[in-house]
């Protein structure tokens, strides 16, 4: 119980770290079309993030499976800005089914891939071999717990924009989704690997 514990925490505050914020930037992109009233569906992506995520990290952790973290640490700023695009492009106030199931689907991609980007420092932490299991599960649930905060913030200040701005929730949703697009390209350059741009 200590270990599970103890990874729980050290999952809770990778994702929170201000020196990490890349996880936090791919949640609030991920939240931000979504109000209250859709908070299923949105726990739906969080979680299927969460499953997908949870997958890579334990092929990596078991070494079953490695790709070159080169590449993954580009291809996460490039998930953040396909969000932050689809939320510029794509935005729909009702969410409507098809659009779901598209972003369902590229949600599940995306977590693999940042599973693949939590590997390396996931093996760094870990413990005994014994303790695997244990460690990705405590990591995984504290990674799920943080994501759940981060939704809830996202939420909560969609519900105030809305108040404030009355009928302009899609310009801030799409304003704000701007920025963080601008924000993942700076990181997405500056992960490329040599030679790439």
């Amino acid at each position: 119980m200590e270990t599970i514990r103890f990874y729980l925490e050290l999952g809770v505050f990778h994702v929170l770290d201000l020196n990490g914020y890349d996880h936090v930037l791919f949640m609030v992109a991920l939240a931000l079309p979504y109000a209250f009233k859709s908070f299923v569906r949105l726990l739906l992506l969080a979680t299927a993030f969460t499953v997908a995520h949870t997958l890579s990290l334990a092929l990596a952790a078991f070494n079953l499976f490695k790709i070159d973290p080169g590449i993954i640490e580009f291809l996460i700023p490039v998930t953040i800005a396909l969000t932050a695009l689809y939320n510029l492009v794509v935005y729909e106030a009702d969410n409507r089914q098809g659009s779901f199931n598209m972003q369902l689907v590229a949600t599940v991609f995306f977590g693999l891939i940042h599973g693949f980007g939590f590997s390396n420092y996931f093996r760094m932490i870990m413990g005994a071999e014994d303790e695997k299991a244990t460690a990705l599960l405590g990591f995984t649930l504290g990674i799920e717990t943080a994501q759940l905060l981060v939704i809830s913030a996202t939420l909560a200040f969609s519900a105030i924009a809305n108040k404030l701005f009355s009928n302009r929730r899609p310009l801030v949703v799409r304003l704000i989704s701007a920025l963080i697009l601008l924000i993942s390209f700076k990181i997405a350059l500056e992960a490329a690997p040599a030679g790439w741009f």
